[in-house]
């Protein structure tokens, strides 16, 4: 039974600890017992709002502690009557019938989506049915009732040990492990479910906006006076979640792992290296005070024995992130000022993060990230963003010490313009602990050393060299005697089930509501219920407990869910690393369901969405930047290491081209990294074989391979960033059984499915090499029309390719093998796939395809814009029904004749669902590295016709209801059958009526013909690049910040000077500057001769117009310049950092601009010549970053 339920059906009232923090405080009641030890642990007032100017009321101070005796760990006694009274009236308020005549049923017809608060009160001799409501895909859901009451509970002593009155026997939990009691728990009116949030980390949020959008807005939003904006150090580890020994260890997606195992054993070698002798004493209140005030801790979880990532960190540690009230309700998230002053209370390792609270500093942290972004290393950055920021708080562990040089990134977001006032507050209130040390023990890396039989051993020694204060149990490891060589999976049916009982407070109507949107809208995520071990005790037939694993699949997901969060503000969030204790019970008597607005005071709010006066759209901003050095290592050659190993280099190249064409690498870079790659791959295969280097421990080669490289030159040695600090990792790996995924998956992996057969640069399609153009498009999108007009075009593709065609309505059998065996009969030929290709697994054949018989592919799409989770638009679906709807005789019987020829177009519509245009055409490209578009519809078109709209949507609706009770049944046969031919019907007449706008609206075929055969062209000769990614920065590598001038203005105050001074005149008379002055500028600072940071300060100034005064003109016979003087801008004089500031405008052949600089030591030589101007003249130019 859940915390809150018990407020209501325990027997006594007892008033309980509050959370220290009231500024976001709620009451927590635990379970009801006879006795209860209550915990006095340092409670604090840490209020979450400061406003600017205020001083001692803000302050963090001790709470005074309540009148009447108290109690201390040690001892358990009787609350008093005053807090008891407290909880009376509190308790009063919820007007609970506790007749024995008359039920207390809940809301009468729940709509999801609309819950009100005031909609949540009981009301007596209620009959009306529960309903949850449906997103347009589902009617008629399971209702059920709650008139009955639970039977007897679980008692919990002070300690926190669970007893059952009557105890439990072996069989009934035998039963459950079987699957029997849940097989036997049928969801009837009486039916209760009970979710509450367990742990989780912070919502994921997309921007919609381009990174360029963002930054600006975060600039304008702080330059206003409205937001601070804050930067954190991302360390390179993995998420870590810890609600106490009770709550349970949680890592992103899974539990009771090695993974959770070793965030355990670290976070505890964290108390004893902070507290030292005390730290057992620590651990204890610690993991009490979590408990006790359900809360949640997430953490970086950063070490060597997981799997590598950018770098071998040189210790095992964790950095605390985020700081979570769980209470009843809706997760709030602490501040970082607050998380700070947890942690300094606690001792436990914080971040390192920046305030940038002024416009100036804001531009000039952007600057300086993009200076660094391709070099940057944790000493130049921290250096840089230390000189630019308003405040810098250091973390307590230094990245360089503890992790190394290489740095994954930093995170940029939009907090509070308080935060800078609240941060100082909490540095004066809290300053950095003292850390005591002790005699740790044995190291992570000892222990995984010492135990190398299996992950079990390893997880076993953990856990006990951890100690009991920390972990007394292992029940989310290992479950206990009686679930011994069970499995702790449950069944699937626990969501369904979950989904149909009746939800016992808000928690829960808020929680199915979510997992009911994500069902019927069939988001990438996985629901994984497993038995909750810590709650064995209160399992009953009635009462059954388990824990739930919300796993997303795909970012794609967060994207999806914020635009329904839109529609639907009342929804949770999605968050990332979900999990949930679930309970479903029999509530016989009524009395489960409560008033969800008193039990949940503040649910409806969050204290990471309590935006504080900041719009929704903007308190999200949030945006990640990510160092080259740092992705040179993952992305390039760790995930580059399947295309590598499986396709070869050509394949490799490919790959790690396009990886960094989609990061906008500057073309410098991309030809030193180049060549820096094809050496490792030559170097790795060579040592390697075919047999695949193990990306856990990829560093053991790739380490001194980036070092031996780097030490060759400085140029080098900026590439890689740093290399040599090499960590040994193979003799204490911890050892990963089922071969999950650094996030600890609980299924094991599937084999890696190389990402593109075809290397995307020059040499795309090779002459000796077969080629297969396929369709993953929808009927009715002409590929047939369109194969015969390849056939016959003249000269083919451009080369001696022959070309057939492959129609799928008329080959009998598997179509896909029969394409394979006509690769192999005409290997050296154009194959046209001439069918609908619309989902992965056919993408996957189509690759394997392509490697075993040595061809390349290309996939042609019908253009559209797509909708939120389709390629196609329903305007492109109109079309396509309509062109099918209008042929005769087609092969495969789909035409004006076929009556379900609606339904067979949906059916296909649907099957691309799960993926927006811009997600569908990545994945393509990335597959198989091209794409040919084929032109459908007209940009300028009229919008679709509300009649044709409404109808598809009718159709889709219906389409959901069909295939969620039948699966791929026909739709002539079935519950829906009428409304299907009824609606078949009503399409024919709709599109009838419409005809002229649905083929006013198409490209004409001729057009679409012609476009599509010059891509295909283009690509087979390997002139093909890719369509750039909507994602792509708009913002490059900055060198140096100068004021650019326009050559034209500068030409014509040549001439007039010339015609003024004999000497300029015969100077210029033989320079064809027309011709060879193409641009000029005025350098202001340059990265590497001023620094980082003195480039960034000009930030503020990018793109507006500078004056410039030209003073005099220097040459010799090798170069000439201005000798230039920068003006106000915004009433600040703009100074040059360059010793001479000067605008060259003339170079010899082989002289470099640069050179100029030795103007003023030619003319104290007697080698150069100045011409004063007076008076000087201005030039306006405008400054930007270079």
């Amino acid at each position: 039974m859940s915390v809150c339920r018990r407020i209501v059906s325990g027997a006594a009232r007892t008033s309980y600890p509050r959370s220290p923090f009231p500024s976001r405080s709620f009451v927590f009641v635990p379970r009801f017992s006879f006795t209860l030890t209550h915990y006095s642990v340092f409670p604090l007032t840490m209020p979450r709002n400061q406003k600017r100017g205020s001083s001692k009321e803000n302050r963090w101070v001790e709470k005074k502690k309540p009148d009447g005796p108290s109690t201390s760990s040690s001892a358990s006694q009787s609350f008093t009557s005053v807090t008891t009274e407290a909880v009376a009236e509190r308790l009063d308020t919820l007007s609970i019938a506790e007749s024995k005549e008359h039920s207390v049923a809940s809301v009468p017809s729940v709509q999801f989506g609309s819950i009100g608060q005031k909609n949540h009160a009981p009301v007596r001799e209620q009959r009306t049915v529960w309903k949850p409501k449906s997103y347009g895909t589902v009617s008629g859901a399971t209702t059920v009732e709650v008139d009955k009451a639970p039977r007897d509970r679980t008692t919990v002593l002070g300690n926190g040990t669970q007893t059952e009155s009557g105890g439990k026997s072996n069989a009934v939990l035998s039963n459950l492990f079987s699957g029997r009691l849940l097989e036997n728990f049928t969801v009837d009116n009486s039916t209760c479910s009970a979710a509450q949030v367990r742990a989780t980390f912070y919502p994921k949020f997309e921007n919609e906006k381009s990174d360029q959008e963002v930054r600006t807005r975060m600039a304008e939003m702080v330059s206003k006076g409205l937001a601070t904006l804050e930067v954190s150090l991302k360390h390179s580890g993995s998420l870590f979640m810890y609600a106490g020994h009770e709550g349970g260890a949680y890592a992103k997606n899974s539990y009771g792992n090695i993974y959770t195992a070793v965030g355990v054993f670290v976070l505890g070698r964290m108390f004893r290296e902070a507290w030292g002798s005390q730290s057992i004493k620590k651990q204890d209140e610690f993991n009490k005070f979590l408990e006790s005030n359900r809360m949640c801790i997430s953490m970086e979880l950063v070490t060597a024995v997981l799997g590598d990532h950018g770098q071998r960190p040189r210790e095992d540690y964790v950095v605390v992130t985020a700081v979570t009230e769980l209470g009843c309700g809706k997760p709030k998230f602490y501040s970082t000022p607050d998380i700070i002053a947890f942690c300094r209370k606690w001792r436990l390792p914080t971040n390192h993060v920046w305030l940038f609270s002024t416009r100036k500093s804001v531009i000039s942290f952007f600057a300086a990230y993009d200076a660094l972004c391709e070099e940057g290393t944790a000493t130049t950055v921290c250096k840089a963003l230390d000189e630019v920021a308003d405040i810098s708080i250091p973390g307590s562990k230094d990245h360089i010490k503890v992790q190394g040089e290489i740095l994954e990134g930093l995170v940029a977001r939009i907090v509070t313009r308080e935060s800078s006032e609240h941060m100082e507050q909490v540095l004066r209130d809290y300053p950095l602990p003292p850390s005591e040390g002790a005699d740790l023990g044995s190291s992570l890396r000892e222990i995984c050393s010492e135990n190398r039989s299996d992950e079990k051993q390893q997880i076993k020694a953990l856990l006990e060299s951890v100690g009991t204060s920390f972990c007394p149990n292992s029940l989310d490891w290992f479950g206990n005697d009686v679930a011994d060589g069970h499995s702790r999976n449950a069944d699937r049916s626990v969501v369904s089930k979950f989904l149909q009982a009746r939800p016992a407070d808000y928690s829960t109507i808020k929680l199915q509501e979510m997992v009911r949107l994500m069902t019927e809208k069939r988001f990438p995520a996985a629901f994984k219920c497993y038995h909750n071990f810590h709650k064995i005790n209160s399992v009953a037939s009635d009462d059954l407990h388990f824990k739930m694993v919300i796993h997303v699949h795909s970012d794609s997901a967060f994207r999806r869910y914020q635009k329904e969060m839109r529609h639907n503000p009342g929804l949770w969030p999605l968050y990332r690393g979900f999990f949930v204790d679930l309970n479903l019970f029999k509530d016989k008597k009524g009395i489960a369901m409560k008033s969800s607005q008193e039990i949940n005071s503040g649910s409806g709010t969050n204290g990471a969405s309590a935006k504080d006066g900041l719009a929704d759209e903007d308190a999200n901003l949030m945006i990640k930047l990510k160092f080259l050095t740092y992705k040179i290592r993952t992305f390039l050659i760790r995930n580059g290491l399947p295309v590598l190993f499986k396709q070869g280099e050509a394949a490799y190249k490919a790959y790690y081209l396009r990886q960094m064409q989609k990061w906008n690498t500057s073309a410098a870079k991309q030809g030193e990294l180049s060549r820096m790659l094809d050496e490792w791959a030559v170097h790795i295969r060579r040592k390697y074989g075919h047999k695949q280097l193990s990306s856990s421990t990829y560093l053991s080669e790739a380490e001194p391979f980036l070092e031996q490289y780097a030490k060759r030159s400085p140029k080098n040695q900026a590439l890689i960033g740093s290399a040599g600090s090499f960590v040994r990792a193979e003799d204490f790996m911890a050892i990963i059984e089922g071969r999950r995924d650094e996030e600890g998956d609980l299924e094991p992996e599937r084999d890696i499915i190389p990402s593109s057969p075809t290397p995307m640069v020059k040499e795309v399609i090779r002459k000796d090499e077969g080629l297969i153009v396929f369709f993953p498009g929808i009927p009715g999108c002409a590929k047939s029309a369109l194969c015969k007009e390849i056939l016959s075009a003249p000269g083919g593709l451009g080369d001696d390719r022959p070309v057939h065609s492959l129609m799928g309505d008329l080959v009998k059998g598997k179509y896909w093998g029969k394409i394979a065996e006509e690769r192999r009969k005409k290997p050296y030929s154009v194959l046209l796939a001439d069918k609908n290709a619309p989902n992965e697994d056919v993408w996957r054949q189509i690759e394997d395809m392509c490697r075993r018989t040595k061809a390349s592919a290309i996939p042609v799409v019908p253009d559209s814009e797509g909708t939120e989770s389709n390629p196609f638009s329903l305007d492109a679906l109109a079309v396509f029904i309509f062109r099918v709807l209008n042929r005769s005789n087609h092969p495969g019987n789909l035409d004006k004749s076929s009556p379900s020829a609606g339904y067979v177009l949906l059916m296909f519509y649907h099957l691309y669902d799960g993926k927006n245009r811009t997600e569908f055409e990545a994945e393509l490209i990335e597959r198989f590295g091209s794409l040919v578009k084929m032109p459908l519809l007209k940009p300028n078109r009229a919008p679709l016709p509300e009649s044709v709209r409404s109808t598809l949507e009718e159709g889709l609706d219906l389409y959901n209801l069909h295939t969620r009770r039948h699966g791929r049944l026909e739709s002539s046969k079935g519950t829906y059958c009428k409304e299907w031919a009824k609606w078949e019907t009503q399409l024919r007449e709709t599109l009838l009526r419409n005809v002229e706008y649905l083929n006013s609206i198409q490209v004409p075929f001729e057009s679409s013909v012609e476009n599509v055969l010059k891509q295909l062209k283009a690509i087979a000769k390997g002139e093909y690049t890719a369509p750039p990614s909507s994602e792509k920065r708009s913002f490059g590598t900055i060198v140096y910040a100068a004021v650019d001038l326009p050559v034209s203005e500068i030409l014509d105050q040549l001439h007039n000077l010339g015609e003024k001074d004999p000497r300029i005149e015969g100077f210029l008379e033989d320079k064809n500057l027309k011709s060879s002055l193409s641009k000029a500028h005025l350098t202001l600072a340059h990265k590497r001769s001023h620094g980082v940071t003195a480039v960034a300060n000009y930030g503020p100034y990018v793109h507006q117009n500078v004056p410039i005064d030209m003073r005099a003109i220097l040459f010799s016979d090798k170069t000439a310049a201005f000798e230039a003087e920068p003006g106000v801008v915004e009433g600040e004089k703009l100074t040059s950092k360059n010793e001479w500031p000067h605008v060259t405008f003339w170079t010899a052949q082989g002289v470099q601009a640069k050179d100029a600089n030795t103007l003023p030591n030619l003319l104290a030589e007697g080698k150069a010549t100045r011409v004063e101007i007076s008076p000087p003249i201005t030039i306006t130019g405008v400054l930007k970053f270079f």
